[in-house]
């Protein structure tokens, strides 16, 4: 049971909460990734107040979090319920928001569209589609094939086809999916933090109620929700005893994007855990490897996609994205041409091969040294390793690996470093998903500043208030003694 003092924190935390993702969504109709017919001159006055708008809620909803996790670490946490309520009420406002944070969504219409239209996504990019649809994705992807799977591209298929490409229609049925994928992230998070012996309410609470959930797999509707529900379900089943069934969620969850197909090293692990014999490991490997092709078939077939995501997983990233490989291979490659030097156009790739042979390493050690973790932990630092090393990188790939350290990791500096890393990353991306200009940048440092002096009136006011009344309360209480006496 809550103390009296622990409910109001809690629900001063939610409210605080709500402000900020209300701010966030407001601000968002005149800043986010709106229409191509829609959108406003970031330049324009409406925009302009959308985008500091915006950073104030993204820094109430930060702070929100922040102090909520003070009562999740403190001695009488709060329940399973709490933790649940609270995030169905932070997630409220952001579910009738326009897209925010990115325009992928709109990317994932286009690909619904053309799989209907039996053009091939993994040949051609929404420019061959055409059409109203293809219009809102951004220029960077007009001719890019898709590297998602079959399963998602079946998702993305029957949500077009049942909004008939109306793009309010379509937006809330992607952003429905992702809601099913949140769901199954919540539970998968509940079971697997009850048997790895972590708190729910702090797995909840890193894993769920984290900003960048919030505001890129419900605001943005991104895929990468259904893919982490399905591999966080196949956690279950196969720490259940069940790896048939984790062998086949967790490759559906590949089939959404491939990176969760990591998470096959976990169920193989599981797997052999309820083996016996000297080549359990081997026998668990290759009847997971199996179930994962026979599932992939099964799959590959229904959808009527083919294969073609297996070479689309080398659809090439912007060069200019942020990704530390992608920022090595820049500032060697500005070098190299300052000195002169013909190897200048080679060093992104050189790097880029680099990332992913560090990451290789990363991944290798990690499962070495599994003795001494568990393997839901143990993926949870691959997946880590794949977004940052990787060629290219967004603030909601870091869920990949957060997801399962939220269940699994122990106290200490993991979820120490992973929740700092959330609460900056949160920050770090425009409601409109495009790159900041000076202007932008400026508004939104001052919507954040604004917020930050607004939080310290509030502590202020509130401190005051309590530290007055409790001081009544002493006098009250001495007095009634005395007269005791």
């Amino acid at each position: 049971m809550l103390t009296p003092g622990d409910e109001s924190h809690i629900r001063k935390c939610r409210l605080l909460g709500l402000t900020g993702s209300t701010a966030v969504a407001v601000g968002g109709a005149s800043a986010g990734a709106l229409p191509v017919g829609d959108a406003l001159a970031p330049s324009s006055e409406a925009a302009a107040v959308g985008l500091f708008g915006a950073y104030f809620g993204l820094v109430l909803l930060v702070a929100a979090w922040a102090w909520l996790g003070r009562a999740v670490h403190g001695p009488r946490p709060p329940g399973t319920r709490g933790m649940v309520v609270t995030l169905v009420v932070w997630a409220a406002p952001l579910l009738i928001a326009p897209p925010l944070f990115s325009r992928d969504v709109y990317s994932y219409l286009a690909q619904g569209a053309m799989v209907d239209a039996q053009i091939d996504v993994y040949t051609h990019g929404p420019a061959q589609l055409g059409g109203p649809l293809a219009a809102q994705v951004a220029p960077i992807w007009q001719d890019t094939p898709t590297p998602y799977g079959p399963l998602f591209l079946s998702f993305a298929s029957l949500i077009t086809r049942a909004s008939q490409t109306e793009l309010p229609a379509g937006v809330l049925g992607m952003r429905l999916v992702a809601l099913l994928g949140v769901g199954l992230m919540v539970l998968s998070l509940v079971l697997l933090a009850r048997r790895s012996g972590t708190a729910p309410a702090a797995a909840l609470w890193l894993g769920a109620l984290n900003p960048l959930l919030l505001l890129h797999l419900v605001a943005g509707a991104h895929n990468d929700a259904v893919m982490l529900g399905l591999l966080g379900m196949a956690l279950v089943a196969a720490k259940g005893r069940l790896p048939v069934l984790g062998a086949v969620l967790m490759t559906l969850a590949a089939l959404v994007k491939a990176p969760a197909a990591l998470g096959l090293l976990a169920v193989t692990a599981f797997w052999a855990g309820g083996l016996t014999g000297r080549y359990r490991w081997l026998r668990a490997a290759c009847a997971a490897g199996g179930v994962a092709l026979a599932t992939t078939a099964v799959v590959t077939a229904v959808s009527g996609t083919g294969y073609g995501w297996i070479g689309a997983l080398n659809t090439p990233v912007s060069r200019q994205n942020w990704a530390l490989t992608s920022l090595l291979g820049r500032m060697t490659a500005s070098a190299l041409h300052s000195a002169g030097s013909d190897l200048a156009p080679l060093a992104l790739d050189a790097w880029r091969a680099i990332g992913l042979a560090a990451t290789a390493v990363a991944v290798l050690l990690v499962w070495l040294r599994r003795p001494r973790h568990s393997p839901v932990y143990a993926l949870g630092l691959s997946l880590i390793a794949v977004a940052v090393l990787g060629p290219a990188i967004r603030p909601w790939y870091v869920l990949w690996g957060l997801f399962p350290l939220a269940a699994a990791a122990p106290p200490g500096r993991a979820r120490q470093v992973v929740a700092i890393a959330s609460g900056v990353l949160a920050l770090a991306q425009l409601p409109s998903g495009l790159a900041a200009d000076g202007l932008q940048l400026a508004l939104a440092t001052c919507g954040g500043l604004f917020a930050v002096v607004a939080l310290f009136w509030v502590r202020e006011m509130s401190g005051g208030l309590s530290g007055g009344l409790a001081r009544d309360e002493v006098t009250l209480t001495a007095r009634e003694s005395g007269r005791t006496a």
